[in-house]
């Protein structure tokens, strides 16, 4: 619009130019780690998620401080060896997702590249469009999990098919009872054959074979409850 402007000598012109940016449409974003989203930065988001602004929040969750060494965050799954948790984490990961849904107007996409490019493509598409605040946390693997990088995507698509990482979309402008909409299917690999390939489970057999079997218990279990709740949000 400014470029077309120039070509117009009015007074008119000249004083509509200052202020065409704020005549259309932004797309902004904001984007960081887990460590950021769920933890330290967390009570900034939930005030974020009240106000109902049109601002795109992307989370790249590497379920670990990743940039600071390793430490364990909110994101850590139970079970997963870090820094402060390296007998293995002993709580669940705090779901963001779900609490980012429980205020009905924020758009919200959990989304894994290596996994589904097209469902991962369909949720930032409807994000964008969504005019309000929207969530996409995306699995993102990191070299802290313990394992050549190469087979990235392949441990993405092993942890939706473990029932770890379910895809899914929240959609507030869709109508009540289609909101809620499941993206991957039911668990079909068992959990053991996800988080074994990667070193942060994999060490504690290793250090102590009878916790790493207790905490790998306490994971499954998680998953089958992680999986209740999103039955009963797809009505399912």
């Amino acid at each position: 619009m400014q470029e077309r402007l120039k070509f117009i000598i009015k007074p008119e012109a000249k004083l509509l130019a200052v202020i065409a940016d704020n005549l259309t449409r932004k797309s902004v974003w904001i984007m960081g780690g887990d460590g950021w989203a769920y933890d330290i930065g967390y009570g900034g988001l939930d005030h974020l998620f009240s106000t109902g602004e049109d601002v795109n929040i992307l989370v790249m969750d590497t379920e670990v401080y990743s940039n600071t060494g390793g430490q364990t965050s909110k994101a850590t799954p139970v079970g997963a060896s870090a820094k402060f948790s390296i007998a293995g984490k002993q709580s669940s990961k705090k779901d963001l997702a779900l609490q980012a849904i429980t205020y009905g107007n924020v758009y919200v996409a959990q989304i894994a590249m290596g996994a589904s490019d097209t469902q991962t493509v369909r949720a930032i598409t409807e994000a964008n469009s969504y005019q309000g605040t929207s969530l996409i946390i995306a699995y993102s693997h990191c070299i802290e999990h313990g394992y050549d990088m190469k087979y990235g995507a392949q441990q993405q698509k092993k942890a939706v098919e473990s029932g770890h990482w379910p895809l899914f979309r929240y959609n507030p402008m869709n109508p009540p009872g289609k909101r809620f909409i499941l993206d991957s299917k039911e668990p079909t690999l068992p959990l053991r054959d996800y988080i074994y390939n990667e070193a942060r489970y994999s060490r504690l057999i290793g250090q102590n074979g009878k916790r790493a079997e207790e905490l790998l218990a306490i994971a499954e279990e998680d998953v089958k409850n992680r999986w209740i709740r999103i039955r009963a949000l797809a009505g399912m």
